[in-house]
């Protein structure tokens, strides 16, 4: 008979054998380190031109994924191995996803900070510079001047027709409006830019003509069909019975609108604002047709040529001078710029999102 002291503790087959914690994590920079390593040895031995951080994260996940199944089939069982498994295929799509988005950045950040840096780069134009020197400051004004002329036209013509849609739309008309702006939202940037030429070449006679407002037409023709359709789409995510609700205490349908629907749903509509902003501030083929460029100061939205960040970062790129590494440099500096520019909007437009959202308001 066997004595109670000699039985073995019983153990549960779904608990045993378990990964530390943090494994995954530690496996996954474990993997990242190996083949950084092996890209730096590349580098130092010739065989590649510099560091590649988009290599080292692609092939550092996939090393991961076969590293995570091999140490918890070995600890865990093939079940949660399989489980773990999947789970590792899942990062490495999100990794994946985001590795043009870190090579862009990596890239314009390593080519544009020795001209960024310079202490003339945001307080001087380009006027009289052949060379070296000079700064961004008239692009930058340029294309915060058109960006906010185009978003003063576009955000209360893209909100009452998203209203319309939603709260009155019926019949033809609400249908003809959905069409147009589907279609609207397919137009090529530089389709919007000839129209807007066009337009006030016609107007005022002058087949020369180039200014800022133009280039804000231009812009807004491309922001209206995005900011209705997510403004639209933040309005039918108000549920029904908040307007049911005002109604049956005897409010106006318009009084309901702005006391209720549009409170309930701005967060939703300052982010698609913002979106539709970061959409239509790096365009480059209209602003070239309508705005032109310049290499000075310009203030004056309804006079003379103004130059915009796209095409500042463009023009410098294509029309090179004597000194050709200077110009190359201010442009990827111009676009680190820009890119900086659209990373501030969309974190005031959270900002933004976050104050108004009904559970934070008053």
């Amino acid at each position: 008979m066997t004595s109670v002291t000699d039985a073995r503790p019983l153990t549960n087959s779904l608990t045993a054998g378990k990964l530390p914690k943090r494994s995954s994590l530690w496996i996954l920079l474990a993997s990242w380190a190996v083949t950084g390593a092996f890209f730096v040895v590349l580098d130092l031995s010739g065989a590649v031109d510099g560091f590649n951080i988009v290599g080292t994260l692609f092939f550092g996940t996939v090393l991961y994924c076969g590293a995570i199944y091999v140490f918890s089939r070995a600890v865990e069982g093939s079940r949660k191995a399989t489980d773990r498994l999947m789970t590792a295929l899942v990062t490495a799509a999100f990794v994946i996803a985001l590795l043009p988005l870190i090579s862009i950045i990596y890239t314009t950040a390593v080519n544009g900070l020795p001209a960024f840096l310079t202490p003339t780069f945001f307080t001087s134009s380009q006027r009289n510079v052949v060379g070296e020197g000079g700064g961004v400051l008239h692009a930058i004004t340029g294309t915060l001047l058109i960006t906010g002329m185009a978003t003063i036209i576009s955000v209360p013509i893209g909100l009452l027709t998203a209203l319309y849609l939603v709260e009155y739309g019926r019949g033809r008309l609400a249908r003809a409006i959905t069409f147009f702006v589907d279609v609207m939202t397919g137009i090529p940037s530089i389709v919007a830019g000839l129209f807007a030429f066009a337009l006030f070449a016609l107007l005022f006679d002058d087949p020369g003509i180039r200014f800022g407002f133009g280039g804000a037409i231009a812009l807004s023709v491309l922001m209206i069909p995005v900011v209705v359709r997510s403004s639209e789409e933040m309005l039918k995510l108000v549920p029904n019975e908040l307007r049911e609700a005002a109604y049956a205490l005897g409010v106006p349908k318009w009084l309901t609108i702005v006391k209720v629907v549009l409170p309930t749903s701005i967060a939703g509509i300052v982010t698609g604002i913002m979106l539709s902003i970061a959409r239509v501030i790096g365009e480059t083929a209209p602003l070239l047709i309508i705005a032109g460029f310049t290499a000075s100061m310009n203030y004056d939205l309804f006079s003379e040529r103004m130059m915009t960040l796209p095409v500042f970062v463009y023009n410098q790129y294509m029309s090179q001078g004597v000194d050709s590494q200077a110009f190359v440099d201010r442009a990827w500096a111009g676009a680190l710029t820009l890119i900086l520019i659209v990373m501030l909007l969309n974190l005031i437009a959270r900002i933004i999102a976050r104050i108004f959202s009904p559970k934070f308001g008053r």
